[in-house]
């Protein structure tokens, strides 16, 4: 494949895989809303079958680097580590945030994360954030006081229960990303990804009795819940890992926030949800917060190589 053809792939899987979050997150909302399910529940069921279809991947095709991640102890314990502090905790508190807010909303403070990992890569590199690392934070606080009041000094326009869910989210995203330290550089995705998820979920089954909750079963939970285990997690990773192979980290991170703008264009125009000017406002510097995060700086720093 020439490098243009490849170019335009890794764009279009980057978009594609943003697209495929935003979306399964509304469906999210609608099987919270409309069906009554419960997070923790649905949290369970999306880890299992996600990480079917990622461990059936990598039996196929990485058998030797899934038995030698789990005959490393050291390799092992960071796997258990990264699942249940970084794959679970954000896989639940994500869908917490929709439950008692909405896919957009929860999806804008979740990328409320990205701020936070830049708060930790300047403590532990001793040094001040740069001017537009500065000016990223102060949109990113921004944007989550508009969200979160509309504006007012006196009132929450968002409920306790979604503001705590998001900025759980938010933490949780952080955890994510710092906690497989160079897993995800020595072993392929799928095989970390779907331990991840396996692990975390057999962890969340415990933790929530997640076999005691009832759940109406009907074929509209039955689809909601395949699309976002398979649409919105096993292929929603593989084509924006490929978007990373094909254009990079940077240009693929960008291309990925047509999440937040999908699930607010299908919140809007299924479950018909209503934004104030001051949310998409809030969405808007959060997104620009996002870009400045994203862009690489004009003269690199040591440190920033590192993150």
């Amino acid at each position: 494949m020439d490098e243009k053809k490849r170019t335009l792939r890794g764009f279009l899987c980057a978009a594609l895989g943003g697209v495929c979050w935003g979306a399964s997150g509304t469906v999210g909302q609608y099987l919270f809303t409309c069906q009554g399910v419960d997070s923790g529940w649905l949290t369970v069921v999306r880890m299992f079958l996600a990480g079917a279809v990622l461990l059936g991947g990598a039996l196929v095709r990485h058998r030797l680097q899934l038995r030698t991640i789990w005959s490393d102890r050291r390799d092992a314990l960071r796997l258990v580590l990264f699942s249940v502090g970084g794959l679970m905790t954000c896989q639940y508190t994500y869908l917490a945030a929709i439950r008692y807010s909405n896919s957009a909303t929860a999806t804008v403070l979740q990328y409320m994360g990205q701020a936070l990992i830049l708060l930790w890569v300047c403590l532990r590199a001793r040094r001040l954030p740069t001017r537009r690392e500065g000016a990223a934070l102060v949109l990113a606080l921004l944007g989550a006081f508009l969200l979160a009041t509309h504006g007012s000094l006196t009132a929450l326009a968002l409920s306790p229960q979604a503001l705590f869910w998001g900025l759980c989210a938010a933490v949780s995203l952080m955890l994510y990303t710092l906690l497989p330290g160079d897993l995800l550089r020595r072993y392929p995705v799928s095989v970390c990804t779907g331990c991840g998820m396996f692990i975390g979920g057999v962890v969340l089954l415990v933790l929530t009795q997640a076999w005691r909750i009832p759940v109406a079963l009907n074929a509209a939970v039955a689809l909601g819940t395949l699309e976002i285990s398979v649409v919105g997690t096993a292929l929603a990773f593989t084509l924006y890992l490929q978007g990373v192979s094909d254009v990079g980290g940077v240009r693929a991170s960008l291309l990925a926030c047509t999440e937040p703008v999908s699930a607010a264009l299908c919140a809007a125009l299924w479950l018909h949800t209503s934004f104030a000017w001051q949310d998409l406002l809030g969405f808007a510097a959060i997104l620009v917060m996002a870009v400045l995060i994203a862009l690489p700086e004009r003269t690199p720093r040591a440190e920033q190589k590192n993150i």
